[in-house]
């Protein structure tokens, strides 16, 4: 089992490392000082040239789409993109300037291994392309949308149509005026067996009938441009050839989907785990109290320590998952995947609360990044299945070892 840095994606590695460190962090204040300029849901001319030439920059250096792993894709293995992700994650920008961006990178993955070659031409390529944006609509504020069973959104056929309707909320990216398309989870038939009442179409967001009705704030912060919708699908009508694979094989996809992308999120996060705790360092070593560096007081110097051991735990821990997604078949590897969706936004919360104490009241001000990735992983808690589902996962599979039982978890989450 190799989990190290490959000969393939050693070069690749350090030119990402450079990119983000030249390039992308020392231009991000600049691209949020513009979000309060005018409508927070509109980039202004400043943050699209930005973002615009960063994207430009990477994709003349050969640095885009990492995230389509395999021979059809970038060429890279899982465990090969997992520490690109890692890079991505150490700022807010990293993964978009990459096009490797949640939620699109799993939309693309659908579109990629499930499109027909109409929809791969109509949505696939401008996404790959950097072009549009994309969003995925699956949890409902009526029902426990964890478990991906309770959808209720309904998708009736007429005639040459779909016509959807319900409501979607925590719609991540569709605040974003790029956003183009949403990936829509419905129930296209209720008397089918459970898991093949649901299904997934694609509903442009200028369809007739597509409301935004407001943006959820996370911790009171709007997350804009980018967004968390609530949306209603009111009696919304898309052609027939918009269902994606067949008319109820929406659960087979989230099943393909959410896989790779949670291993994306983990490795992100141990990206910004290990930001924090570069800043907290640097702070621990650069402010005195008492006659003495912050470090050498109290227990700082074992919350170091510990930061250290943790993270790299959890990296090893992904890796594995990782690797075990390019070797052994992916069902085999779902409990790997709940195990580090579980662990390592766990662990970077606590690195990063760290930070914030050693920074003291500045660590919850704007004039850092801590307090932006605790609101993001404590986020990543939910996202993607909570704790709770991930755990029931892990410990059914490990009973399973002392009893006859076989029955598996059959929940699938949301991915923002």
């Amino acid at each position: 089992m190799d989990l190290g840095i490959s000969p393939r994606v050693a070069p690749l590695l350090e030119e990402v490392r450079s990119y983000i460190t030249e390039q992308v962090m020392p231009i991000e204040p600049a691209f949020f000082d513009e979000v309060r300029k005018g409508s927070p849901w509109e980039y202004t001319d400043r943050q699209t040239e930005i973002l615009e030439d960063l994207k430009r920059g990477a994709r003349e250096r050969g640095l885009w789409n990492f995230f389509l792993t395999g021979p059809e894709g970038s060429g890279l293995t899982t465990v090969d993109y997992a520490y690109l992700a890692e890079e991505m994650g150490k700022c807010h920008l990293g993964a978009e300037v990459f096009n490797c961006s949640a939620p699109d990178t799993g939309n693309m993955e659908v579109l990629h291994r499930f499109g027909s070659e109409a929809q791969k031409q109509q949505w696939l390529e401008p996404l790959l392309n950097g072009d549009i944006r994309s969003c995925f609509g699956m949890t409902e504020p009526p029902v426990a949308s964890s478990d991906a069973t309770n959808i209720s959104t309904r998708a009736v056929l007429e005639g040459d149509e779909w016509v959807i309707n319900g409501e979607k909320h925590w719609i991540s990216g569709a605040g974003d005026p790029r956003c183009k398309i949403m990936i829509c989870m419905v129930k296209t038939n209720p008397d089918a067996p459970k898991h093949q009442q649901q299904s997934q179409i694609l509903v442009p967001m200028d369809t007739p009938g597509v409301e935004i009705l407001r943006h959820l704030t996370v911790f009171n912060m709007d997350d804009a441009p980018h967004g968390h919708m609530h949306i209603r699908l009111n009696n919304v009508r898309v052609p027939k050839d918009n269902m994606i694979l067949g008319e109820g094989r929406g659960f087979e996809i989230s099943q393909g989907r959410l896989g790779p992308g949670r291993i994306h999120h983990c490795m992100r996060s141990i990206g910004a785990a290990e930001r924090a705790l570069q800043l907290l360092c640097e702070r621990s070593l650069t402010r005195e109290a008492f006659g003495k560096h912050l470090a050498r007081l109290g227990g700082n110097i074992d919350i170091i320590a510990d930061a250290r051991m943790n993270i790299e735990q959890a990296r090893l821990l992904t890796l594995k998952t990782a690797w075990m997604m390019d070797n052994v078949d992916r069902k085999e590897a779902r409990v790997w995947i709940s195990m580090i969706k579980t662990v390592v936004p766990n662990m970077t919360l606590k690195v990063v609360d760290e930070a914030i104490q050693m920074h003291g009241g500045i660590g919850v001000s704007q004039d850092t990044p801590l307090a932006a990735m605790w609101s993001g992983q404590r986020t990543l808690r939910l996202a993607d299945g909570p704790d709770a589902v991930h755990r029931m996962v892990v410990g059914r599979h490990e009973l399973k070892r002392y009893t006859a039982d076989s029955q598996g978890p059959s929940a699938t989450f949301r991915d923002g």
